[in-house]
């Protein structure tokens, strides 16, 4: 006995074990797989760029290619499928079943009188032991449909939630862009003029250090020299650095490849935007039209939905029935019948508990309407530090702008005193190297002016696209954002 004992335990050890789940890590050559089929989807029918990138087509692309906006749509689109399937929820419950019955003796039974307790009826039976059923049942409960509609209102709310929150994505990503641009044109303009002025510098090194070996002029004097040209290159080098990445930031933002060899459309003005709007104008539309605020708006709403389904659900319900039945049970004078009935159904337990659901949905009402105001005086500030950006960085581009003038005419003056041999070559060299940090300043105390500028629309909640658009072609979204912009210029 006891072996016959440990043997069993021995194979329900040996079954557990092989029912226990186990996880295979993922192969190095599937991840590279995956890898390689993510860089083709990442760039998978994108349009090509037809020539130099304009602001309002690097906006249009980030629209449409951008993979965090990709997202925001594909969650709005989750959003619009899970509503129609709480739709669903307000149709009746209807079941159908279908099969074989049987068991393994006849269902017989008798009768026993309840005053003499003998047996009055032999053993008889009124089922067959094989047969095969069939039923249809459809049953609607009132309550429950109120609730559904109810929850269906609300997940028609959360959809509404993502647009707004697709909305704020767009309005990031779009203000993201144009910094990026800006500060891309910035650097197009000034690579070239580092990158020559580095090869003077150079030169002048080598000829310094020729100059050193062969001990000509004052040691001291040369090395001084050295060290300057050092300076400058070091000074060169980190505004290299800081401009390079701006276009790598850039195709990041439009979903280009991050290699990508394209250039950006420059007109060489500087237009300073004029703010057409009053501020009291913005404080209303941002109140009224920030996507954080209106979210929040539907999030009150479906709190107060919330409570009226808590008040609902303290109500009886009244239940309609109706079904379709087939038994092949030869014993049946009729084997297939329909049923229907109504009913009151009323769980009493919500009684108990409805007062508790009730308060803590007007709970969730006064904390959503807390948040709101809160986040209003958040919006309201935001509006306002904007506003003081914008002031401050046209004040500071007019600025920059004026040194930038001023160190191009010192430059001209340096350069005609260089070619008449009145100074050496690294008084010219500081020069042009400060003529340089002059205009890299202006050009991005440009890119944080038109920066400020629209965000300074941004914190008031204006869209540059309008609700809806013939195509979803670059060329289109473009047109629409330019115009849009143009509608910002003229106050509209």
């Amino acid at each position: 006995m006891a072996y016959k004992k440990q043997l069993s335990i021995s194979i329900l050890a040996l079954l557990i074990s092989g029912c226990a789940v186990t996880s295979q890590p993922i192969d190095r050559q599937a991840s590279l797989q995956r890898a390689e089929q993510d860089m083709v989807l990442m760039f998978k029918d994108q349009e090509p760029l037809p020539g130099p990138l304009t602001l309002h087509q690097a906006m249009a692309r980030a629209v449409k290619y951008n993979l965090e906006a990709r997202l925001k749509l594909m969650e709005e689109a989750m959003a619009e499928r899970q509503l129609d399937l709480a739709n669903f929820d307000l149709l009746p419950r209807i079941t159908a079943q279908a099969g074989y019955v049987g068991r393994s003796n006849v269902s017989a039974s008798s009768s026993e009188s309840i005053e003499t307790g003998t047996q009055s009826l032999e053993p008889s039976t009124s089922q067959e032991q094989h047969r095969q059923v069939a039923d249809l049942n459809m049953v609607w409960n009132v309550l429950d449909f109120g609730v559904g509609y109810l929850s269906a209102k609300q997940q028609a709310d959360q959809r509404l939630i993502m647009q707004e929150r697709r909305r704020k994505v767009l309005h990031t990503i779009t203000q993201d862009v144009r910094s990026a641009y800006w500060q891309a044109v910035a650097a197009e303009r000034l690579l070239q003029q580092i990158d020559q002025l580095l090869a003077r510098v150079a030169q002048a090194r080598q000829d310094s250090s020729r100059l050193q070996q062969q001990k000509l002029g004052d040691m001291v004097q040369n090395l001084s020299y050295q060290r300057s040209l050092i300076e400058a290159t070091r000074r060169l080098e980190e505004q290299r650095r800081a401009l390079s990445l701006a276009k790598t930031r850039l195709a990041a933002l439009i979903n280009l490849p991050l290699d990508s060899n394209f250039t950006l459309a420059d007109t060489g003005h500087y237009e300073v935007p004029e703010v057409a709007v009053p501020l009291h104008q913005l404080e209303q539309d941002a109140l009224a039209s920030r996507p954080e605020l209106r979210e929040q708006d539907y999030q009150s709403r479906i709190s107060a939905t919330e409570t009226r389904k808590a008040m609902l659900r303290l109500l009886p319900g009244l239940e309609f029935s109706a079904g379709g039945h087939y038994d092949s049970n030869d014993f049946l004078s009729n084997n297939s019948w329909a049923d229907y009935g109504v009913k009151i159904t009323w769980n009493l337990f919500n009684v108990l508990s409805g007062p508790a659901a009730i308060k803590a949905a007007k709970a969730g009402e006064q904390v959503a309407t807390a948040k709101r105001q809160a986040m209003s005086m958040a919006v309201l500030a935001q509006l306002y530090v904007a506003n003081a950006n914008f002031n401050e960085a046209r004040r500071q581009f007019a600025t920059s702008q004026e040194l930038a003038g001023l160190d191009e005419q010192i430059v001209i003056q340096l350069r005609n005193r260089h070619q008449a041999q009145a100074i050496g070559e690294l008084e010219l060299i500081q020069g042009e190297l400060n003529n340089l940090q002059a205009k890299l300043r202006r050009d991005l105390a440009y890119a944080d002016l038109r920066n400020a500028y629209a965000q300074l629309f941004v914190s008031a909640g204006a869209d540059l696209l309008p609700e809806t658009l013939p195509d979803a072609s670059i060329d289109t979204l473009a047109q629409a954002l330019a115009t849009g912009e143009q509608q910002w210029q003229q106050g509209i």
